[in-house]
């Protein structure tokens, strides 16, 4: 357990301990209480034993000097829980405190469940409670399930160019087609061979080198040059014998990024190669193959799921948004049933939406498919849309800055 999740353990603790029955809380807490895992069990206590929670939310810094962002949590009747919801004020600064307008109220589905929808404003919130509670849109474990890719022990070594292979005389024998470590080459609608094919060309590794049998002479060579250099006594690669050969996952039918500076993508897996950890991969339900192959990725780029993933995922340094296969579980996506409705749609604008991310336009490529999906196909008003993505960016703006301010501190 961290320090901080010590913390939040203790903060549980010592509130027991020395609150009477009836009593009142009042703190100054890191606005870090909405979203992190870690302060799940916090967020359960205060909502089953206060039988109020109120959320003061500020757009400045309160503390002149001070990075932290912090909400004043105020909570009463202890003991005489649940709450069932909390209500949010907003305040400019602590000037502001003795004039406080209720923004709304929100009741997280589970006690422990992250806060981070609260600071969405009413409108915003009233449209993803709509979209997220109806059928329209399911969770992504509805299409399939979400993995973790291949952990090799030392990618430096596992993974090679087309040219060091070729320098090295390995024999495809000795190798497996992956998809180079890291996503920044699936930002993208599709993984195909072709594109594989150019980034080797680039230098991209684009083999694992994986004997699955007797390795080649080269291969044997090159466990040499391994073992000379010590890659077999890394955890992964000690624990495993013979320490030269990979254990696989199967190709995935569509990689999930989970590093992120804007917003998970979905890409699809045409070039049928496995995955490293750096992605997940998404093993489509048998009866969901053919719609999501061709249409989840493109689907789902609209404002609900980008606003999903920032509530759903964890900020991580310098204030990327990670995404790892539970969270991914819960990110809300367009179901089965409303991309059918929509999917001669979504193939008309495909061009379009590939040639804006291909630009680096996400918000771009997302208007498009909103217009699809979201206006035409469910008939949401461009007005709650608008609020939709205003909330995605408020929700980003706070974890880049918060990112950023981290970066400040070290």
């Amino acid at each position: 357990m961290t320090a901080l999740a010590s913390s939040w353990a203790a903060f549980t603790v010592h509130a027991a301990l020395f609150l009477r029955p009836g009593g009142r809380l009042g703190l100054v807490l890191p606005a870090e209480l909405l979203s992190v895992n870690y302060a799940a069990g916090v967020r359960q206590f205060l909502m089953e034993r206060f039988r109020r929670v109120d959320l003061v939310m500020f757009t400045e810094r309160v503390f002149p000097g001070v990075l932290e962002e912090v909400v004043l949590l105020l909570a009463e009747g202890y003991d005489e829980g649940p709450a069932g919801h909390f209500s949010v004020y907003q305040a400019r600064n602590s000037s502001e405190l003795n004039d406080l307008n209720l923004s709304h109220t929100w009741t997280p589905l589970r006690p422990g469940e992250k806060w981070t929808a609260s600071i969405m404003g009413a409108d915003a919130l009233t449209a993803y409670t709509a979209m997220t509670s109806h059928d329209a849109f399911v969770s992504l474990e509805a299409w399939g399930d979400t993995t973790l890719g291949i952990v090799t022990g030392n990618n430096k070594y596992f993974t090679l160019s087309p040219a060091k292979v070729a320098a090295l005389g390995l024999k495809q024998r000795d190798l497996i087609r992956i998809s180079p470590p890291g996503s920044r080459h699936l930002r993208g609608l599709t993984l195909t061979s072709p594109a594989l094919k150019r980034l080797g060309a680039e230098g991209a590794a684009t083999y694992l080198f994986r004997p699955a049998k007797t390795p080649s002479p080269a291969g044997w060579a090159y466990i040499g040059e391994g073992e000379a250099a010590g890659v077999q006594e890394a955890y992964k690669c000690r624990v495993r014998d013979p320490w030269w050969r990979v254990p696989l996952v199967r190709p995935a039918d569509l990689f999930i990024t989970y590093m992120n500076a804007d917003t998970p993508r979905i890409t699809t897996n045409r070039a049928a190669v496995r995955h490293l950890n750096s992605v997940h991969g998404i093993y489509l339900a048998e009866q969901n193959v053919e719609i999501g192959r061709e249409l989840l990725p493109l689907a789902a780029l609209n404002s609900v799921t980008v606003l999903g993933a920032e509530l759903v995922g964890r900020a991580y340094g310098g204030g990327m948004l990670k995404l790892e296969p539970r969270e991914a579980d819960r990110l809300p996506i367009p179901g089965p049933g409303t991309v059918t409705a929509v999917a001669d749609s979504l193939r008309q604008i495909r061009t379009r939406v590939a040639n804006r991310l291909r630009r680096g336009d996400l918000t771009g490529a997302v208007a498009i498919v909103d217009e699809v999906v979201l206006i035409g196909g469910l008939g949401i008003s461009p007005d709650a849309v608008s609020s939709l993505r205003d909330a995605r960016n408020v929700l980003a703006a706070r974890r880049l800055a918060r990112g950023a301010a981290s970066g400040d501190r070290r």
